[in-house]
């Protein structure tokens, strides 16, 4: 994990970052991240009712057209701090009451998350840590997590090279997140809840057990993409069946960069949505989370002001 010549992510941009130059993420070396607060907008598994501990990291290796976060991707906000007072907010939030430790698209900072975890732990943190992740990741940074990471979070974009070439300019994606996730698995085999069961009878409430180890893989089906949306699907519930949890997400909000997009400048139909669910069901997909409509709402996106910075 040398930021000198870094090649932490599959851009391998190998650019000094220790010298204050920026590759592919937007980011040097020196830590940024734009908010760190309770945050209620995950899955209930994760959020559960007092909120997921969530640290939001400034810059993103993806570039996604259609990124809701925008600023906080391409690093215009954002706050610098070091490893030590990164260490102060992990138990801080966990004094707030936190249910666990959500580090959002923290890949292109791994060497001081790993750390300012290390020192936590140290220091009295026993929260699950959660990894957030967009998932295009090298297996070598996911196995230097291995101990320190609980619950998996990545995200599963695409299995079209098409789409990931045109959105996210990631014609590997699905080469890279899908040896990642493989990764995650290997990790943590089975999903294990706070009241000590490996499933949910009837998940999507509040009141729900939390995971506290496990793998939870979120899609988010975009308008015009539902093909891609059940290959994806298939390909999860092919290969893990019901050693992970699935996310399928109906909250894409069209962005003013993507508004003359034919596909990308609409909101998700109600019909393109339930297309896809209802083939995750019959595929016999038990493990999942659906998303109730009305959720396409600039309203979810918390604001990157610094907070707890």
């Amino acid at each position: 994990m040398d930021l000198s010549d870094c090649t932490l992510c599959p851009r391998s941009c190998r650019v000094d970052r220790l010298a204050g130059k920026t590759g592919y993420c937007n980011v040097t070396a020196d830590l940024s991240a734009a908010r760190a607060a309770l945050y209620f907008h995950e899955e209930p598994v994760i959020s559960g009712s007092r909120g997921s501990g969530a640290v939001f990291f400034a810059g993103c290796n993806m570039g996604c057209v259609f990124c809701q976060n925008y600023a906080i991707a391409k690093a215009m906000t954002g706050t610098q701090l070091s490893a030590g007072r990164l260490t102060e907010i992990f138990l801080s939030l966990q004094e707030q009451g936190a249910h666990n430790i959500n580090l959002i698209t923290a890949e292109h900072f791994l060497p001081q998350v790993i750390r300012s975890l290390r020192d936590a732990k140290d220091q009295g943190l026993t929260l699950p840590v959660v990894y957030n992740t967009g998932t295009y990741e090298r297996v070598e940074a996911i196995q230097a997590l291995e101990g320190l990471v609980d619950v998996w979070l990545p995200d599963f974009k695409y299995i079209s090279p098409r789409l990931s070439l045109a959105y996210s300019h990631t014609p590997d994606y699905f080469q890279y997140a899908s040896k990642a996730l493989q990764e995650m698995v290997r990790q943590c085999p089975e999903p294990l809840f706070s009241d000590g069961s490996h499933t949910l009878d009837a998940p999507d409430d509040a009141d729900d057990p939390l995971m506290v180890r496990g793998v939870l893989v979120r899609h988010l089906v975009l308008p015009g993409s539902t093909q891609d949306s059940m290959d994806i699907l298939k390909y999860l519930h092919d290969t893990y069946g019901d050693q992970i949890f699935i996310s399928i997400m109906n909250q894409y909000t069209p962005m003013p960069q993507v508004k003359d997009d034919p596909d990308l400048g609409r909101k998700l139909s109600s019909a393109e949505y339930e297309k896809v669910v209802d083939y995750a069901i019959s595929l016999g997909i038990t493990n999942g989370f659906i998303q109730e409509e009305g959720t396409a709402s600039r309203r979810y996106i918390p604001a990157f002001d610094g907070t707890g910075i």
